[in-house]
């Protein structure tokens, strides 16, 4: 009989492949949705569509900050393996709405922590650390031994998340890790996001129906991964012998002008005529510089990045290009009307 999984988060970019890699692993995957007015599982519905009626992958109604509702998830379902993806992912959107980081990015995990913890069963447990916790205050390669320093609400809730992982590990004797992933994109990656947003734009931008794109700081250095490598990863963590916290990059880092170069000019563009830069998509405290250092990841888990930095960045042009014939032909229909920055009528 295969695994059972629990995936909170699961509606999220890393939630969908990491659905799909444990369903060909031969895993049932249940994931947690919290009740809404509006329909947000664009990202899972030929999950819902090919594996629902089988029980191969099921949705259940929680909230991270229910902690009974958790409780007597986990009861019923009695997982081998949970993964924790669910927060408030947008660091930027962390400065406006701190609390609501913290609540979700602290009390979730600590409530799963401790449903394990009393669990009869010996169920392992995956808490999603970030690179941000790091806060790139210096142009050095970062592993699992670099301290932190947060530089946003979201990197502190992170920090508090991975440090009491790493608590209820060693007091408990539970097998809990932390992945601390650096920036994982996709096609499937949030529209707020700045690589998402770039991509979006020059699709757009190709067809004639946006003018601009606007951005913060252009400088900010990155080590970008496919999120589709980086859920390998986070399983392989959970089937080594032992619980530990790990590091998942790419060993690289590029600037958003080095993302912006690649997209553009794979559609004969000169980036600088369409992008302008906006204070107001500047954060109160900067992230300058982050690079990682998998090296431990590679050695015991025997993980490393499969898609290039260049390959990334086409996929998700690409596929943001088909999207955007979709916008223009709606657009050309009089169906819409543009709902983004600088439109430009066809």
């Amino acid at each position: 009989m295969g695994k059972v999984a629990l995936i909170t988060g699961v509606t999220g970019q890393d939630g969908s492949y990491l659905s799909n890699f444990l369903i060909d692993k031969g895993y049932t995957v249940h994931g947690t949705v919290r009740r809404s007015s509006s329909i947000n599982t664009y990202r899972i519905d030929d999950l819902i569509s090919k594996y629902q009626e089988s029980g191969k992958f099921k949705l259940h109604y929680s909230d991270l900050l229910d902690s009974s509702s958790l409780n007597t998830l986990i009861q019923s379902i009695n997982p081998d393996e949970i993964y924790n993806l669910a927060a408030q992912s947008h660091v930027m959107v962390s400065f406006k709405n701190p609390v609501y980081t913290t609540q979700t990015g602290n009390m979730g995990p600590l409530s799963m922590l401790e449903a394990i913890r009393y669990s009869e069963k010996d169920v392992k447990f995956y808490q999603a650390s970030s690179s941000e916790m790091f806060g790139g205050s210096e142009k050095v390669s970062l592993n699992e031994k670099s301290p932190f320093d947060p530089k946003s609400p979201y990197a502190a809730s992170k920090v508090f998340a991975h440090n009491m992982t790493k608590m209820y590990r060693d007091s408990y004797d539970l097998f809990c890790v932390n992945g601390i992933l650096f920036n994982h994109e996709s096609p499937l990656r949030g529209q707020t996001f700045v690589t998402r947003k770039i991509t979006r734009a020059l699709g757009r931008i190709v067809l004639g129906i946006q003018e601009k794109l606007t951005l913060g700081n252009l400088d900010a250095s990155r080590d970008w991964g496919f999120a589709g490598d980086y859920v390998e990863g986070m399983w392989k963590m959970m089937q080594y012998n032992t619980p530990d916290d790990w590091v998942l990059a790419t060993g690289e880092t590029h600037t958003i002008k080095d993302f912006l170069s690649i997209a553009f000019s794979l559609y004969d563009l000169d980036w600088e005529k369409y992008v302008i830069t906006s204070e107001k998509y500047f954060r109160p405290n900067e992230v300058d510089y982050l690079l990682g250092d998998y090296s431990k990841a590679s050695e015991l888990l025997d993980w490393k990045p499969k898609t290039s930095f260049e390959d990334l960045v086409k996929l998700m042009c690409e596929s943001d290009l088909e999207l955007a014939k979709k916008d223009k032909v709606l657009l050309d229909e009089n169906l819409i009307t543009p709902t983004w920055e600088h439109p430009l009528s066809s």
